[in-house]
């Protein structure tokens, strides 16, 4: 079990359970086959929590509903909304995160907490996408807008070879066996491959683009990169 410490030094929780591997490795007779990154991996629900925090919810002076997506537009209409529903003008945005409900005396705040938690509002979530580089996933958002851009991709593969040899002397000869290692060198300029996106492009224009070159994973990871910096990729870009 792996001990999980918090700011203060103390321990909260214990950590164990099977791990979810993005990759693995094979090696036999001197022969080694690698896929992803077989010393990562994580483990789903694996937290055992041994040191509870104290909370008690008769004792809160506000209520504050944190947005898992921060943006201004979704906190405001939900303090319209919350307002909508108590009736009173109790609920204001402090930031693009938090939506603080201020409740009334004597008010029963678990009956408060319930009636925000019904209410339902419209969310306008960000453009991402999200690269795995462990595993070589990437996902891309419906909502992901793509400027003009011109892609070249390309690559030089380089081979070195060896084949060991043994050298025999002649018949009746002072020679001895050598042994005799033979080195070759094979470098290969691949065709560099051309994507052409036009203003209005869709996600769907460059998965297909990017398949008609074969591109693998991890050459979509560096393209989407490269398009990031560029300013043709209008997403947030996070790398698990």
């Amino acid at each position: 079990m792996t001990p999980l410490y918090g700011p203060d030094g103390q321990i909260y929780a214990q950590a164990q359970g099977s791990l979810v591997l993005g990759g693995y490795m094979s090696s036999a007779g001197g022969s080694t086959r690698q896929l992803n990154h077989p010393t990562t991996a994580r483990i789903p629900g694996g937290g055992v929590v041994e040191r509870a925090i104290s909370f008690e919810v008769q004792q809160l002076r506000k209520v504050t509903v944190i947005l898992n997506d921060a943006d201004f537009h979704t906190a405001e209409m939900m303090a319209v909304a919350v307002n909508r529903t108590v009736g009173e003008n109790r609920a204001h945005a402090i930031d693009s995160r938090r939506v603080e409900v201020v409740p009334m005396a004597n008010e029963d705040l678990a009956s408060l907490i319930d009636k925000v938690e019904e209410i339902e509002v419209e969310v306008f979530p960000r453009a991402r996408v999200v690269v795995n580089e462990r595993t070589g996933t990437v996902v891309i958002g419906g909502m992901v807008r793509l400027m003009p851009v011109s892609i070249l991709h390309g690559g030089l593969s380089v081979n070195v070879q060896s084949e060991v040899r043994v050298s025999q002397p002649e018949p009746l000869s002072n020679g001895t066996s050598q042994v005799v290692e033979q080195t070759s060198v094979q470098a290969q300029d691949k065709p560099v491959n051309r994507i052409e996106l036009k203003r209005g492009a869709t996600v769907e224009d460059l998965v297909q683009e990017l398949q008609r070159i074969g591109a693998g994973a991890r050459d979509v990871i560096a393209i989407l990169q490269a398009m990031k910096e560029a300013g043709a990729l209008e997403a947030d870009l996070e790398v698990l």
